[in-house]
Protein backbone atom coordinates (compact mmCIF):
# COMPACT_ATOMS: atom_id res chain seq x y z
CA UNK A 1 0.00 0.00 0.00
CA UNK A 2 1.39 3.41 -1.05
CA UNK A 3 1.63 6.19 1.04
CA UNK A 4 -1.03 7.92 -0.99
CA UNK A 5 -3.55 5.24 -0.33
CA UNK A 6 -4.05 5.17 3.18
CA UNK A 7 -6.77 3.61 5.04
CA UNK A 8 -10.26 5.62 5.61
CA UNK A 9 -9.70 7.52 8.90
CA UNK A 10 -13.21 7.39 10.78
CA UNK A 11 -16.36 8.57 8.56
CA UNK A 12 -19.81 9.05 10.35
CA UNK A 13 -21.80 5.78 10.01
CA UNK A 14 -24.34 5.79 7.48
CA UNK A 15 -27.56 4.58 10.68
CA UNK A 16 -26.86 7.95 12.71
CA UNK A 17 -26.75 10.40 9.99
CA UNK A 18 -29.81 8.50 7.95
CA UNK A 19 -31.77 8.55 11.57
CA UNK A 20 -30.86 12.13 11.79
CA UNK A 21 -32.79 12.98 8.35
CA UNK A 22 -35.61 10.43 8.88
CA UNK A 23 -36.97 11.94 12.18
CA UNK A 24 -36.32 15.11 10.43
CA UNK A 25 -38.22 13.80 7.64
CA UNK A 26 -40.85 12.30 9.95
CA UNK A 27 -41.34 16.02 12.02
CA UNK A 28 -42.34 17.82 8.85
CA UNK A 29 -44.37 15.15 7.84
CA UNK A 30 -46.28 15.43 11.29
CA UNK A 31 -46.42 18.94 10.97
CA UNK A 32 -47.75 19.02 7.52
CA UNK A 33 -50.76 16.31 9.00
CA UNK A 34 -51.44 18.88 11.46
CA UNK A 35 -52.00 21.62 8.66
CA UNK A 36 -54.22 19.65 6.59
CA UNK A 37 -56.55 18.66 9.98
CA UNK A 38 -56.36 22.38 10.88
CA UNK A 39 -57.24 23.43 7.40
CA UNK A 40 -60.24 20.52 7.53
CA UNK A 41 -61.33 22.36 10.84
CA UNK A 42 -61.18 25.77 9.56
CA UNK A 43 -63.16 24.90 6.13
CA UNK A 44 -65.51 22.66 7.17
CA UNK A 45 -66.44 22.02 10.76
CA UNK A 46 -66.22 26.06 11.72
CA UNK A 47 -66.28 28.24 8.45
CA UNK A 48 -68.50 26.20 6.56
CA UNK A 49 -71.53 26.37 9.34
CA UNK A 50 -71.31 30.19 9.65
CA UNK A 51 -71.58 30.42 5.47
CA UNK A 52 -74.32 28.47 4.92
CA UNK A 53 -76.35 30.84 8.23
CA UNK A 54 -76.53 27.42 10.68
CA UNK A 55 -79.00 27.88 13.07
CA UNK A 56 -76.41 27.10 15.83
CA UNK A 57 -73.75 29.80 14.28
CA UNK A 58 -76.78 32.56 13.56
CA UNK A 59 -77.97 32.16 17.23
CA UNK A 60 -74.15 32.48 18.54
CA UNK A 61 -73.59 36.05 16.12
CA UNK A 62 -77.05 37.44 17.06
CA UNK A 63 -75.96 37.24 20.70
CA UNK A 64 -72.78 38.38 19.97
CA UNK A 65 -74.76 41.41 18.48
CA UNK A 66 -72.85 40.73 15.11
CA UNK A 67 -75.73 39.52 12.98
CA UNK A 68 -75.12 37.99 9.63
CA UNK A 69 -72.47 40.15 8.54
CA UNK A 70 -70.08 39.39 11.32
CA UNK A 71 -71.07 35.60 10.80
CA UNK A 72 -70.48 35.80 7.55
CA UNK A 73 -67.12 37.88 7.39
CA UNK A 74 -65.65 35.26 10.72
CA UNK A 75 -66.47 32.51 8.58
CA UNK A 76 -64.59 33.94 5.58
CA UNK A 77 -61.39 34.62 7.13
CA UNK A 78 -61.68 31.43 9.04
CA UNK A 79 -62.05 29.45 5.17
CA UNK A 80 -59.49 31.75 3.79
CA UNK A 81 -57.10 30.81 6.42
CA UNK A 82 -57.62 27.03 5.97
CA UNK A 83 -56.89 27.10 2.37
CA UNK A 84 -54.24 29.42 3.10
CA UNK A 85 -52.54 26.71 5.51
CA UNK A 86 -51.81 24.81 2.59
CA UNK A 87 -50.33 27.11 0.47
CA UNK A 88 -46.48 27.01 1.24
CA UNK A 89 -45.52 30.54 0.70
CA UNK A 90 -49.03 31.35 2.89
CA UNK A 91 -48.47 29.27 5.96
CA UNK A 92 -47.03 31.05 8.51
CA UNK A 93 -49.01 34.38 7.71
CA UNK A 94 -51.96 31.94 8.21
CA UNK A 95 -50.83 30.44 11.23
CA UNK A 96 -50.60 33.79 13.23
CA UNK A 97 -53.62 35.19 11.57
CA UNK A 98 -55.46 32.49 12.66
CA UNK A 99 -53.93 32.97 16.15
CA UNK A 100 -55.02 36.31 16.14
CA UNK A 101 -58.71 35.24 15.11
CA UNK A 102 -58.32 32.51 18.13
CA UNK A 103 -57.13 35.06 20.48
CA UNK A 104 -60.29 37.01 19.69
CA UNK A 105 -62.76 33.89 20.10
CA UNK A 106 -60.61 33.08 23.76
CA UNK A 107 -62.06 36.51 24.41
CA UNK A 108 -65.54 36.45 23.52
CA UNK A 109 -65.91 33.26 24.86
CA UNK A 110 -65.04 34.40 28.21
CA UNK A 111 -66.88 37.73 27.71
CA UNK A 112 -70.04 36.96 26.17
CA UNK A 113 -70.61 33.08 26.64
CA UNK A 114 -69.36 32.75 30.26
CA UNK A 115 -66.45 31.08 29.21
CA UNK A 116 -68.16 27.54 28.52
CA UNK A 117 -65.89 26.82 25.49
CA UNK A 118 -63.11 28.98 25.60
CA UNK A 119 -60.69 26.14 25.97
CA UNK A 120 -61.47 25.50 22.08
CA UNK A 121 -58.92 28.51 20.86
CA UNK A 122 -56.53 28.41 23.26
CA UNK A 123 -56.08 24.36 22.20
CA UNK A 124 -56.15 25.14 18.61
CA UNK A 125 -53.60 28.16 19.36
CA UNK A 126 -50.50 25.59 20.33
CA UNK A 127 -50.44 24.00 16.54
CA UNK A 128 -51.09 27.31 14.76
CA UNK A 129 -48.40 28.73 16.72
CA UNK A 130 -45.92 25.83 15.49
CA UNK A 131 -46.71 26.06 12.35
CA UNK A 132 -46.19 29.96 12.24
CA UNK A 133 -42.84 29.44 13.86
CA UNK A 134 -41.66 26.09 11.72
CA UNK A 135 -42.56 27.66 8.60
CA UNK A 136 -41.30 31.20 9.34
CA UNK A 137 -38.88 31.24 6.66
CA UNK A 138 -41.58 31.41 3.82
CA UNK A 139 -41.93 34.60 5.33
CA UNK A 140 -39.24 35.71 3.38
CA UNK A 141 -40.43 34.46 0.79
CA UNK A 142 -43.50 35.90 0.83
CA UNK A 143 -42.41 39.36 1.47
CA UNK A 144 -39.84 39.11 -1.64
CA UNK A 145 -43.15 37.82 -3.93
CA UNK A 146 -45.06 41.25 -2.94
CA UNK A 147 -42.29 43.41 -3.62
CA UNK A 148 -41.58 42.19 -6.92
CA UNK A 149 -45.31 42.38 -7.49
CA UNK A 150 -45.51 45.56 -6.02
CA UNK A 151 -42.76 46.90 -8.38
CA UNK A 152 -44.42 45.92 -11.34
CA UNK A 153 -47.81 48.05 -10.56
Amino acid sequence: MSETTAPATSVPSAPSVASGTARGRRARVALRAVQVLLALFYGIASALPKLIAHPSAVESFDKLGWGSAGMYIIGVLELAGGVALLVPVLQSVAAMALSALMVGAFIVQLTVFDGQYAVTPLILIVPLVLIAWARRAHNAELLGLLQRTGRRA
